[in-house]
């Protein structure tokens, strides 16, 4: 299979007893692709995430990672390889930092056991990096604040800035305007307009305007398969897609 994808999913399939929540899904994501997935309730998004990233494992079906095959990785080693997800209900540590939670993270990612070293050289080389990667994201002023005392808008942000922090080659955005208020949202847009181009993204949301707003193809399940894909303007048309998801007037 051709290296140039950066992620490709063949037949994948999953079932809990009579319940079929994956059926015979195919995916490509070439490199710096901006793909959304988007579909009702029930349509199998998450458990599609969960199989990708090993939370799960497919009763058949086969992922590669820029052409290698991630079968019998554990979710680390995925992370490791370059498959990085953010979730849909944020794992941050609510009693410390910003600027401690993401440096938490880069120690992680380094393999170093941050907890011994914590007022050492190395920690203060992995807070260097968290107090960077905040100024990516425009929030630098909040490095110093609990994740508790926080917007939720940028608490999904700081995850964010984690997961970017992990050096993905693939990223998953598991509904990161999920919770949002509405006041906040266009802080989300702005910091996906901001990701990296080279990183393929795949993101999963509710929220169309977000999903118009960022994804150049769009991908739609439904009980488990893929109903559709294309275009914003060709998903928006699909009669199929309006019926099941959309509703019936356009988007």
């Amino acid at each position: 299979m051709s290296t140039t994808r950066a992620l490709s999913v063949r037949g994948l399939a999953k079932r809990f007893g009579a319940l079929v929540v994956a059926q015979e899904i195919d995916l490509d994501l070439a490199p710096g692709a901006r793909v959304a997935l988007i579909g009702p309730n029930g349509a199998g998004k998450t458990t599609f995430v969960n199989l990708l990233t090993g939370f799960l494992e497919p009763d058949r079906g086969r992922i590669e990672l820029w052409g290698q095959s991630l079968q019998g990785l554990r979710p680390e080693q995925r992370v490791r390889r370059g498959l990085v997800r953010t979730h849909q209900i944020n794992q941050l540590l609510a009693d410390n930092t910003a600027r401690d939670n993401l440096a938490i993270a880069i120690a992680e990612r380094d393999r170093h056991a941050w907890r011994l070293f914590r007022f050492g050289r190395q920690w203060d080389r992995c807070c260097e990096e968290a107090q960077q990667r905040l100024e990516e994201m425009e929030t630098a002023a909040a490095a110093d604040r609990r994740v508790s005392e926080l917007p939720y808008g940028e608490q999904r942000l700081l995850e964010i800035a984690i997961a970017l922090s992990l050096r993905p080659r693939v990223l998953l955005l598991d509904e990161p305007a999920a919770g949002v208020p509405s006041h906040e949202t266009e802080v989300i847009h702005q910091a996906l307009d901001r990701l990296p181009a080279d990183i393929a993204i795949l993101i999963i949301e509710h929220d169309m305007g977000v999903v118009f707003r960022f994804a150049h193809e769009i991908v739609v399940l439904a009980q488990g398969r893929v109903l559709a894909r294309g275009s914003p303007a060709a998903i928006s048309a699909d009669p199929r897609v309006r019926a099941v998801y959309l509703g019936k007037s356009p988007v």
